[in-house]
């Protein structure tokens, strides 16, 4: 969540898919810790397969966004002339 507040931030649509891109890959960082939880018995199986699935589902929506973002037109407010902001 961070890194998507982040780079939206950064006001530009570039910055905010390169900021995107390191939110999906947390979620592959979020799925090895749960592999380490599920090896060290923290968690069930149960436990371990509805977060993995929600982490797959979190990726795949950030991709979504990042798809939207590349085909849109819209650039960022950093890229509006002075007189229009």
């Amino acid at each position: 969540m961070a890194n998507i507040a982040e780079g939206f931030g950064r006001s530009g649509s570039a910055e905010f898919q390169q900021y995107l891109a390191i939110a999906k890959g947390s979620t592959c960082e979020v799925v090895s810790h749960l592999y380490v939880a599920l090896d060290q018995g923290y968690i069930t199986r149960r436990e371990f397969a509805e977060n993995t699935r929600l982490a797959e589902e979190t990726a795949n929506l950030i991709g979504g966004l990042m798809k939207y973002i590349r085909q849109s037109s819209v650039r960022g407010v950093k890229y509006v002339p002075a007189e229009r902001k």
